[in-house]
């Protein structure tokens, strides 16, 4: 008889993600447990937001960009199963899900380079680093809720499609928080916001799910 190797799919890659996920977490907790609540928290936090807070909106520090990285492998991995959720007979592993943490991590980093240029180009830093302190924490705050969905889905046998349902609606309240916290500066400013929609936000999604699917 001829000899077969055996190709076995393992998913410990996954286990050790979470594990790297939940280190970063601590990390975080010890570097300032603070900001840690306030951004778990932040679609519950109606409080004044005082100017100390908004120092945080600068990328290039240690927490920011430890919070910004497990975002970005949190949301990657939400993006892996919503791939192999749409597409069923795609490829699984490691290395499909090393190729889409390359686009998202790409498409975050373009993003806030943008944005940046943007905010400098328009001379409007000042007047809307409330909406991007909120903006940042928001999303945070939803990488840290579809952490513990994440663990549900793969541990505790969460339907693929109730994930991705509580993935949108935490998407979309993220939106309805921004506007409602921020309606006077959106609405005084609507054309710039739906430019700012469209060239940040919309189109450069667009064209990363089509490089990824």
């Amino acid at each position: 008889m001829q000899a077969v190797d055996k190709i076995v799919q393992t998913n410990d890659w996954v286990t050790l993600l979470f594990l790297i996920l939940f280190s970063g977490i601590v990390v975080l907790k010890l570097m300032n447990p603070k900001k840690v609540k306030e951004n778990f928290f932040a679609f519950f936090r109606f409080t004044i937001i005082e100017d100390e807070d908004l120092e945080g909106v600068s990328f290039f520090k240690g927490f920011q960009l430890l919070i910004f990285m497990f975002s970005v492998l949190v949301f990657s991995f939400l993006v892996y199963q919503f791939k192999l959720y749409k597409l069923p007979q795609t490829k699984t592993g490691l290395t499909v899900f090393l190729s889409i943490l390359a686009y998202v991590l790409l498409y975050f980093i373009a993003k806030r380079i943008l944005e940046y240029a943007l905010l400098l180009l328009f001379v409007i830093k000042n007047r809307i680093q409330f909406f991007v302190y909120l903006k940042n924490s928001y999303l945070y705050s939803v990488s840290f809720l579809l952490y513990i969905a994440l663990i549900l889905f793969e541990y505790a046998a969460l339907g693929k499609q109730y994930l991705l349902i509580f993935a949108v609606f935490l998407f979309v309240l993220r939106y309805v928080f921004l506007i409602a916290r921020n309606k006077k500066l959106i609405f005084n400013k609507l054309f710039y916001f739906i430019l700012y929609i469209c060239a940040l936000e919309i189109a450069p999604l667009f064209v990363a799910f089509k490089l990824m699917f």
